[in-house]
């Protein structure tokens, strides 16, 4: 393998390691800020008892996914030297402020919220939750503004510089405010939220189903149905308006999602279809709908879809990888539609209904593998491009060897899967112990 391969294996590992963090730390912290909220309002200690149990499972996953963050903007000068000094101006200004904006006030906040149980007033410190939340999710938009920007690159020009050209800013406003960019910001943070509701649903559905601290866990269950199904919703109707402007600004990796060869009107789309990129075509294509990817991007079907055919193959991106991916995440998005919506006629009776509550339990890993696939569509469709239509990643890689860059991953995959190993345990172990007694609680 050459140290190109290399240096993207290495950032993908670490890159969807971290990922496996990020959104139950987002969607997490809105549900544990609600909890207190009830709580603050109330003075129910039932809230009170599931704000400190999910508080607690939330601490545990910031904790880990911070450290496994840390790297990653490492490697931009370890294994991406020449895309940092191509586009740094651009990538590293959104970083940094993400990182002293954001993420500082996030963590301060947290310290706060960790000591501050007998130093403030209850809607004090429910406040404070609020800003841990809000604060977490400005810093993942800001993330999620560089990431878009390399999608789709504007608000830009090159110039002469030591070395070569480079990309410098000349419109800050068109980088952060570009449509590609916040419909990426509202179906990340959607899928967050939704993979946080099914998080706390089916711990709730092991403890309910072991008929241990029902009142806690049914208030947990009913109060991540409600934004679970709102927002499954909401991602599948905000996905198709992010696929309809992918399909405008990266063509070929909407033809790859869709394993569409031939340009053409009355597009059609699959149910399931297998490519041959030796072939240009499909070898296997199976419940044909007739003009369907037409009206699905531009909601007519007589205007033509671009094919793989009319792009050059050195600007295709892996196709059976980037559609298959495409399919697993719009299958697992429909089905969390269906298990909420199920939920939603249960929500009364769950405790009559252990068949569910199984169901819900082993649906836990479900939208991580969404969330995961999800940006192999993103990250995977791009390529060759490491900002499209701009830096192929080829030329994005630092001068190394392929032994320094394949030790490295080897020592990642080592250090990652025992900080993997040490934070799922953490996490497990306080999920099946439940909440504190009313007593322990208020100690």
């Amino acid at each position: 393998m050459d140290v190109v391969l290399l240096s993207r294996l290495q950032f993908a590992a670490t890159t969807m390691f971290h990922f496996l963090f990020v959104p139950l730390t987002l969607g997490l912290s809105i549900l544990v800020a609600w909890m207190e909220t009830r709580y603050a309002r109330t003075g129910d200690e039932v809230y009170l008892r599931m704000t400190k149990f999910w508080g607690k499972i939330f601490l545990i996953n910031f904790a880990v996914g911070v450290v496994t963050g840390i790297t990653l903007e490492f490697q931009f000068g370890t294994n991406w030297s020449q895309y940092s000094a191509y586009v740094g101006d651009i990538f590293g200004s959104l970083l940094a402020i993400e990182a002293t904006a954001a993420f500082f006030l996030e963590s301060t906040f947290i310290g706060i919220w960790i000591f501050g149980w007998k130093r403030l007033s209850a809607k004090a410190h429910a406040a404070v939750m609020w800003m841990v939340a809000i604060a977490g999710n400005v810093s993942a938009i800001w993330i999620l503004i560089a990431n878009a920007w390399m999608q789709h690159p504007v608000g830009y020009t090159l110039r002469e510089s030591f070395g070569g050209q480079r990309a410098e800013i000349t419109d800050f406003m068109a980088v952060i405010t570009q449509k590609f960019a916040w419909l990426t910001i509202m179906h990340t943070l959607a899928a967050s939220i939704v993979l946080a509701c099914f998080f706390v649903m089916g711990i709730s559905a092991w403890h309910l189903l072991k008929k241990q601290h029902e009142e806690v866990f049914t208030r947990s269950f009913r109060m991540a149905l409600v934004p679970g199904l709102i927002f499954s919703i909401f991602v599948a109707v905000q996905g198709d308006f992010h696929a309809v402007d992918v399909a405008h600004s990266q063509p070929a990796k909407m033809a790859a999602m869709e394993f569409h060869w031939e340009t053409q009107p009355n597009a059609p789309s699959y149910i399931f279809a297998w490519p041959d990129p030796e072939a240009e075509k499909n070898s296997i294509e199976i419940g044909k709908i007739p003009g369907m990817l037409s009206f699905l991007i531009h909601h007519d079907f007589s205007t033509p879809v671009i094919g793989l055919k009319d792009i050059p193959k050195d600007e295709r991106p892996p196709i059976a990888l980037v559609g298959m991916a495409f399919r697993v995440m719009v299958g697992l998005g429909a089905y969390f539609i269906i298990a909420c919506s199920i939920g939603w006629f249960f929500r009364k009776k769950l405790q009559e209904k252990p068949w569910y509550l199984k169901m819900m339990l082993w649906s836990i890993p479900l939208p991580y593998i969404a969330t995961q696939a999800g940006w192999i569509v993103t990250e995977v469709g791009r390529q060759p491009w490491i900002v499209y239509g701009l830096m192929k990643t080829s030329d994005a890689v630092s001068p190394v060897s392929t032994g320094q860059v394949g030790a490295s991953l080897v020592g990642f995959i080592v250090v990652y899967g025992l900080l993997g190993l040490a934070g799922f345990t953490m996490i497990a172990k306080k999920a099946m112990k439940g909440p504190d007694l009313p007593e322990e609680t208020k100690a």
